[in-house]
């Protein structure tokens, strides 16, 4: 949302097409323009003021405005920490420590004292990235601390405040026709339990009933047919569901999230690769999403025959892990 794509788009077709951008200016040239300003015309001055007046540190904003280097990345702390964080568990993914309370805004400081621009915000888990005043006022906020302090069993027993809440955030920015919402802990969850669902009410509409049979419950606790049925989920080339075993089923982005872990023999269909500008190519990428089309009503129909018929299809409009790929509404 933050960011211009034409100058993404440029550093994403450079890369891939070899050329090697001049050096370390014109990359921050383009990434200053990327991230210039936030998507409600807010100046990123008036953020990192606001965010070192809630986080009670005092600092110059000048500080905020390019990154910082002091020692070699990983800095000596930072391998301190990852040979400690080694004996404990598997630390080779460690990239660095990071300093949370001294990071502010798109920036982070890592445990050394580098100042590093964080162009990625943790795998995007910090869209308003570190240290946001509303964030921050939110959490020291009274009203809350009952709400932090437990985490309840929401399908069964969910708090008080939990249909007001559910209406004045998740339904208040919802997508036109979509009334109904369940949370759920993160991504990987949501297409786990989203695939139960379709898999749940295709058997359903199958049985004509919801009463299972004897049968079916006897074979489900095997993992065999009839109670275990041969239901498929369509995804696409390029794809990244997440790593749980169904999600990881449909994610077809690259072998580093899949290999030697076994998966569910699910079908993958073609994802439209267009050619930019599209003004400028709209006949053959027209020609495009119509041969990507086809190929899944193929796919559907070929399922079905086989007897592993597609309960549902799952697709990414905009593909990140998979290639920076962007489906269009047609």
């Amino acid at each position: 949302r933050h960011a211009h794509p034409r100058e993404v788009t440029r550093v994403i077709r450079e890369r891939e097409s070899g050329r090697r951008l001049k050096g370390a200016t014109e990359i921050m040239q383009i990434v200053r323009r990327c991230f210039r300003r936030f998507g409600d015309g807010t100046s990123h001055n008036y953020y990192y003021s606001s965010a070192a007046q809630s986080s009670g540190r005092s600092g110059s904003n000048a500080d905020f405005r390019a990154p910082s280097l002091r020692t070699p990345i990983p800095g000596p702390e930072s391998i301190r920490l990852m040979s400690e964080l080694n004996r404990i568990q598997d630390s080779r993914a460690v990239d660095v420590f990071i300093d949370l309370k001294r990071s502010k805004g798109n920036y982070a400081y890592d445990v050394d004292g580098n100042r590093l621009l964080d162009v990625c915000n943790h795998i995007a888990s910090l869209p308003l990235g570190y240290n946001h005043p509303d964030i921050l006022s939110a959490l020291q906020d009274p009203a809350s601390l009952h709400l932090l302090a437990h985490r309840p069993a929401l399908g069964i027993a969910p708090p008080a405040e939990f249909v007001d809440m559910l209406k004045s955030s998740l339904l208040a920015v919802a997508p036109s026709g979509m009334s109904e919402v369940m949370t759920m802990m993160c991504g990987a969850c949501a297409v786990e339990n989203a695939y139960k669902v379709a898999f749940l009410d295709y058997r359903r509409r199958e049985r004509g009933e919801n009463v299972p049979t004897e049968e079916e419950n006897a074979t489900c606790m095997t993992n065999e047919s009839p109670g275990s049925p041969n239901l498929t989920v369509l995804t696409f080339k390029g794809a990244f569901h997440g790593r749980t075993f169904g999600a990881l089923s449909a994610t077809r982005s690259k072998p580093l999230h899949k290999l030697d872990f076994p998966a569910f023999d699910w079908p993958v269909a073609p994802f439209p690769i267009l050619t930019y500008p599209l003004a400028d190519h709209e006949m053959e990428n027209r020609k495009e999403e119509d041969l990507c089309l086809e190929a899944v009503k193929e796919i559907v129909k070929k399922w079905k025959e086989e007897g592993k018929p597609v309960a549902c299809i799952s697709v990414e409009p905009i593909q990140s892990e998979g290639g920076d790929r962007h489906a269009t509404p047609y």
